[in-house]
């Protein structure tokens, strides 16, 4: 169990996880036994055996959670299930969302027992909000559902849904249908209801609007944070803080060890019974326990509940334990309780910051405060720096002063205080609304200070998406700068960070064009890249439940591709689906021109329309459609958009169907393509063989959802681009499809296929 073997155990699951494709499952076994006969033999070779034990295990518990996911046979389907609401259901406007473990045996035998992520609509107006504003955690209820496994999008910089719910265990996500039929068997119970009790009351005791940081500081509870103090926290690097830390639960294990060597002080007849030491270990293994469950046993306190517990069992057994063995042991323990834990960022973010402060702060710390604060502080910024740029892709500038005011005045007044409320509430109800609104009023002028730091555009650094190797050459500089002083070449560490900080765009040289389309469900948004330019066609959907891929999945498509600045964005009409996320955009990026179809009700600067062109980098762009006066048809008034480079022609259609095809087949030789973007996302309407034809065309590529209720693409329309010639590739299926075009010919890269992971779905050919 010492370092060298958890650091084996760590390196055989993330093996074991981030492969392609898991092994068969009798070779995860035979890892599995192979590897504890060969850590349990004393020989030196033991860290070969964690190795294996960590693939094999890892392994297993991946099979295990992807075989609980929904069958096909499932998808589409309604069911009707009973069972439980877990942890704090979110309430919005119009939804609300929450985690459901389905009971009993009327419910299909695949899903008997499965975790649910779920979401009831008002479908039926405000009238029907009641029932769903009533759903409490805890309670069981009975629900007719529409349900599909876990499946997320595929994009540069996006948010991976499919590893999110293979590390929650979650089987499949859907909605509730019917929710006049929905019914409640029994009431609120447990942890999570007293919890939801506590938030509440601190709502009601603290008239400010600082009661949700209360809340999020003292219960876990962050539901009341919006997306605006989230990209606060972000940009001030404090999202570590704003829930409970694991710093936090150390703390209150050391309040609850000092209670009992206060109780052993002032009674020393109990030394007779239990020795002041040990009651003292225990009772932080207690405190830190009762914490943790009050958090909702978020893994940043499960982590130091982990190493407390190996802290105190070392001293319960009367043998001496250093930093380097309790980490390990906790690093151990959690991988084995766990192996999954590793897919999630908490886990890198709060082992990695551990073991940095371990190495690098020296064994008398404590007896200059100050100075071991702020080398504390340098240590955590610069070691956990390299991870957060590849988890997030992005570094704040601001964080390290942010730190260095919010650790001691957050750590050591505001949660002490929330915590002091939260104890004498549970003591008696009103006794802690005192300490709760002067929990509040502490916290207000801090925050007021941390959002004037973020609204600087120094504030947060976005950091392109840099290739899988940049990472350890990162980490590796970090190890190098933190080495003691005198060691020789540490200006040279930072070269190392280059490939990190500023990664290779691959841009097209002068002639080139790349295209990227995105994976953005039912919708249509594309990046256009030339040398020096970059433009940006649709923007997605923003639907009615608050999901707008401009935010979720445009913007950090652009982050990730180190697109700070958009030269030209083109909305080929208004449809939802095409520019519901073109809001989100023009907020995030600065956008010099925008255009739409004349009459469409968007806001943009001008109008497209045929013969307008411009040239960027040797590349020519220009619209073949609408003509002058076109009066606006929605799909039909769609902006059609040619680009033309010296190795290649992209046709960009919108939505157009038929008719507008039959009218731009007056001039075939403008439809020459060797690259579409299939309209109206491959639709009966769409795609007419004339106009197939005509394009000529390599590639055809398909945006539209996984599984929409359209049927789109069609398999005619797929059947008819093949028969002229094209490949097709679509987003469903592919994710992000990259396409270039330059000297060296055409090429495409599958986001799907290149990132192949064992939670990614392996879809049939179209």
């Amino acid at each position: 169990m010492g370092l060298g073997c958890a650091a084996a155990l760590l390196a055989g699951a993330v093996a074991g996880l981030f492969l392609p494709a898991l092994p068969p499952a009798p070779l995860r076994w035979l890892a599995l036994v192979a590897g504890v006969l060969a850590w349990t033999w004393p020989w030196r070779g033991r860290a070969a055996g964690a190795l294996l034990v960590g693939v094999g295990w890892a392994g297993l518990h991946a099979g295990w959670a992807l075989a609980a996911w929904l069958p096909p046979d499932l998808e589409a389907r309604e069911v009707r299930v009973a069972g439980q609401v877990l942890g704090l259901p979110q309430h919005e406007a119009r939804r609300t969302r929450f985690q459901f473990r389905v009971e009993g045996d009327d419910a299909p035998e695949p899903l008997r027992g499965r975790r649910l992520q779920l979401s009831w609509y008002d479908d039926f107006g405000a009238q029907e909000a009641g029932p769903r504003m009533a759903l409490q955690p805890g309670a069981r209820w009975e629900f007719q559902l529409k349900l599909r496994a876990p499946r997320g999008l595929a994009n540069p910089g996006g948010f991976d849904a499919g590893r999110h719910a293979l590390a929650q265990r979650i089987a499949a996500t859907g909605y509730v249908r019917a929710p006049q039929l929905a019914r409640e068997l029994a009431p609120a119970a447990g942890i999570d209801a007293w919890r939801a009790r506590m938030a509440t009351r601190i709502e009601a005791a603290v008239p400010s609007p600082s009661s949700r940081f209360v809340r999020a500081l003292a219960l876990g509870d962050t539901r009341g944070l919006d997306d605006a103090d989230w990209e606060t926290l972000r940009a001030v690097g404090l999202t570590h803080l704003i829930a409970i830390s694991g710093f936090h639960v150390g703390l209150v294990a050391g309040f609850f060890a000092w209670l009992a060597v206060v109780a052993w002080w002032l009674c020393p007849s109990l030394g007779r019974w239990w020795p002041r030491p040990q009651a003292a270990a225990v009772a932080a293994v207690l405190g830190a326990a009762g914490y943790a469950a009050v958090a909702g046993f978020a893994l940043p306190t499960v982590r130091t509940l982990l190493m407390i517990a190996v802290v105190a069992g070392a001293r319960l057994g009367r043998r001496p334990l250093g930093a380097w063995q309790a980490l390990s042991l906790a690093l151990a323990v959690m991988l084995l309780v766990d192996p999954l834990a590793v897919l999630q960022a908490g886990f890198w973010l709060s082992f990695a910051g551990v073991a940095w402060l371990v190495w690098c702060l020296p064994a008398q710390a404590g007896r200059r405060w100050l100075r071991d604060f702020l080398t504390a502080q340098g240590v955590a910024t610069l070691g956990l720096l390299p991870l957060g740029a590849v988890l997030f892709l992005q570094a704040s500038l601001a964080g390290p002063l942010a730190n260095l005011l919010a650790v001691p005045w957050w750590s050591l007044v505001v949660v002490p205080l929330s915590l002091l409320g939260t104890g004498l509430e549970a003591l008696h109800a009103g006794a802690g609304g005192w300490a709760w609104r002067a929990a509040a009023a502490c916290f207000d002028p801090s925050w007021a200070l941390f959002e004037r730091m973020a609204a600087s555009p120094l504030a947060l650094w976005w950091l392109p998406e840099a290739r899988a190797w940049a990472l350890p050459l990162a980490l590796f500089g970090a190890f190098w700068l933190l080495l003691p002083r005198g060691v020789p070449g540490w200006p040279l560490a930072l070269l190392l960070w280059l490939p990190l900080l500023w990664p290779a765009r691959e841009l097209p040289r002068p002639g080139g064009v790349e295209l990227h389309v995105l994976d953005v469900g039912q919708g249509l948004a594309v990046v256009v890249r030339s040398a020096d330019h970059a433009l940006l066609y649709d923007a997605g959907p923003a639907v009615r439940d608050g999901w707008d891929a401009g935010e979720r999945a445009v913007m950090p498509a652009l982050r990730a591709l180190g697109i700070a600045r958009l030269d030209r964005v083109v909305i080929s009409h208004a449809d939802q689906d095409h520019a519901g996320g073109w809001p989100a955009v023009r907020r995030g990026v600065p956008v010099d021109a925008s255009l739409a179809p004349a009459g469409a009700p968007v806001d943009v600067q001008g109008a497209c329309e045929a013969e307008q062109g411009w040239t960027w980098d040797g590349v020519r762009f220009g619209f073949l459609h609408p003509p002058p006066h076109f009066p606006y048809l929605r799909n039909e008034a769609s902006c059609v958009l040619r680009i033309e480079s010296p190795h290649g022609v992209v046709l960009l259609p919108g939505d157009i169907g038929e008719v507008v095809e039959r009218r731009l087949l007056r001039e075939p030789a403008a439809l020459r393509a060797d690259v579409v973007v299939v309209a109206h996302h491959g639709s009966d309407g769409s795609s007419s063989a004339g106009f197939v034809a005509a394009t000529g065309a390599r590639l055809a590529l398909v945006a539209a959802g996984h599984g929409n209720r359209f049927g789109h693409p069609r398999e005619a329309v797929v059947r008819r681009w093949q028969r002229h010639g094209a490949e097709v590739l679509a987003t469903p299926r592919s994710g992000a499809i990259r396409v270039w075009l330059d000297a060296d010919g055409l090429a495409v890269r599958e986001r799907r296929a290149w990132r192949s992971r064992s939670w990614h779905p392996d879809d049939p050919p179209l």
